[in-house]
């Protein structure tokens, strides 16, 4: 598993909002209540996003726009636009910590022009979203998780973007390696050298590289994804503070206490008792529903 893999994994459809609408003439549609991240594409037509912060950007046949924020967006016609648009939108709530990480690392307002990857899943889910058959809340959240993971990539890809410093790393020979043990192992003892020993340079060499290009030492990294990991983990039934700090590469859970503290700003106990409030309230009002 690599990095993007990885926050990927905490991005997850399930019971995801979609959309399709077919839209001619003048129109506007406002989303005062956005989601935490929403995915719009347009399959026929154009039309014009606008969000909180950057310059409006018009959306052709095939493009693909991220709204990451829960700030209000609008679309609207593209100026010069005659034919009618076609628009299909899936918002995703995420509660994951993961998928939180991921969308922080993001601006406001993506958009991806039309590229073979994304192009013909796009056309299934338009066709999907217009169908009604067996299924169809399954089928329909597995292809916007599809359609996000081709967006993100494409966008990774383009010149103008700006990801964030572990995904350029990612390709680098001295730090990609490391990088991609410490996903694939978070639990394993790391240390600078045996780090540096993967990337076949001086530890001061990794050093330095890895601080250039993720922009934070690699123990530093280390232990944001590790206690990332961990807000998963405790957010499990039936999880204890004990098992998630072995399965994070603490031998206690005192050290792992004070790491999450100090990453989280919250003792992992606390954490793991709001959740559970969270689920209990949640829980209350659907019943009262």
């Amino acid at each position: 598993m690599d990095a993007l893999g990885d926050l990927l994994r905490g991005v997850r459809a399930d019971g995801a909002l979609f959309n399709r609408a077919v839209l001619s003439g003048p129109w506007e549609s406002e989303h005062s209540e956005g989601a935490a991240l929403t995915l719009i594409a347009v399959v026929r037509g154009a039309a014009r996003i606008a969000a909180a912060s950057g310059e409006p950007r018009t959306l052709r046949e095939g493009d693909a726009a991220m709204v990451c924020t829960t700030a209000p967006f609008t679309l609207s016609t593209a100026g010069g636009a005659s034919d009618a648009c076609e628009l299909v939108t899936g918002a995703y709530e995420l509660e994951s910590s993961v998928g939180c990480r991921l969308v922080s690392m993001l601006p406001p307002l993506l958009v991806v022009p039309a590229g073979d990857d994304c192009m013909p899943i796009l056309e299934l889910i338009a066709a999907e979203v217009a169908a009604d058959r067996p299924g169809r809340q399954y089928v329909m959240d597995r292809m916007l998780d599809w359609m996000l993971a081709c967006t993100l990539r494409e966008w990774f890809d383009l010149p103008d973007a700006c990801p964030p410093g572990w995904y350029r790393a990612l390709g680098d020979d001295v730090v990609g390696p490391a990088l991609h043990a410490m996903h694939d192992e978070p639990a394993h003892p790391w240390t600078v050298a045996s780090l540096a020993a993967r990337a076949q340079v001086s530890r001061a060499a990794f050093a330095r590289n890895f601080a250039e290009l993720v922009g934070r030492p690699p123990m530093a990294y280390l232990t944001e994804w590790r206690m990332t990991l961990a807000a998963e983990l405790l957010a499990e039934p039936g999880a204890t503070v004990a098992a998630v700090a072995g399965q994070v590469g603490y031998a206690d859970g005192f050290s792992f206490s004070d790491a999450f503290k100090r990453i989280r700003g919250t003792a992992p106990s606390n954490y793991r008792a709001s959740l559970n409030a969270g689920r209990a309230a949640s829980g209350s009002l659907r019943a009262a529903g």
